[in-house]
């Protein structure tokens, strides 16, 4: 019997991040932690918007490969937000316009569409208050998931909460701050507001999952380790290579037509 398959599109919070990279962390590189008798399918690219990713045909790539039964789980907002490039897109024109897109598509080769709302950067001001640059991104995702009744999972909400709780300094632990010398892949240290690395991602991914679960968008025997104490150390990161290969090749469509059709001159 051939196992349900979840298939992630989204962008830089959720993509499988290369050992190159480490300890920079995507919340769909940990989400099989939660799941079992399922794969999980992360095909989400960093740098990619709802748009962008139709347009480099990674959706059409889904599509071709999406079965009757398995989910599409959706989450986009963080480069949507970014003017210029060909990557922005209005919250509630082209940006609705586009998740209608993945929900269809799902839905019209049997697939179940689920969208996930992007979890919140890290931004404080001078008096340690919270501030929510994804601004209106999240809520439009909300109205469309009522409009279409696509179940919606919150990581949006539920992150705010937990970074006001942690606050200014705590949620350091959680984003992808380390010091100069700490981490071999970033010599000089870095203090990044947007990426999060294990610890952070790992509870993005248990949020979701345990919000797959509540909502019965599996069933229970899908699931595992939704109240374990998970180590960072248990992340696995992608050989460089393996990631460069799967980066290249989940294009389908038009895109891949064209790339192939380049290759041959």
């Amino acid at each position: 019997m051939r196992h349900v398959r979840v298939f992630l599109a989204g962008d830089s919070s959720v993509t499988s991040r290369p050992r190159s990279m480490a300890p920079m962390t995507g919340w769909g590189q940990v989400l099989q932690i939660f799941i079992q008798n399922a794969e999980v399918v992360n095909a989400a690219r960093a740098g990619a918007s709802s748009r962008s990713f139709v347009e480099r045909g990674r959706l059409d790539w889904i599509l071709e490969n999406i079965a009757p039964g398995d989910l599409l789980l959706v989450s986009f907002g963080l480069i949507d937000m970014k003017p210029g490039d060909g990557r922005f897109t209005e919250p509630f024109g082209d940006y609705q316009w586009y998740l209608r897109k993945y929900v269809l598509g799902a839905r019209a080769r049997g697939a179940h569409p689920v969208l996930v709302t992007s979890h919140e950067r890290r931004v404080f001001d001078d008096h340690g208050n919270m501030r929510r640059p994804l601004g209106l991104y999240p809520t439009a995702m909300r109205e469309l998931a009522a409009g279409m009744s696509v179940p919606l999972i919150d990581l949006n909400e539920w992150s705010v909460n937990w970074w006001r709780q942690a606050g200014a300094e705590g949620t350091k632990q959680l984003f992808l701050y380390t010091e100069p010398g700490e981490e071999p892949n970033f010599p000089e240290g870095i203090a990044d507001n947007t990426h999060l690395r294990g610890h952070g991602a790992m509870e993005c991914a248990r949020f979701v999952a345990s919000e797959m679960c509540a909502n019965g968008v599996l069933t229970p025997n899908h699931f595992r380790n939704l109240e374990a104490k998970i180590p960072e150390s248990v992340v696995e990161f992608l050989d460089d290579d393996v990631f460069e290969k799967l980066t290249k090749s989940r294009v389908g469509g038009r895109v891949a037509s064209a790339e192939m059709s380049e290759a041959l001159l």
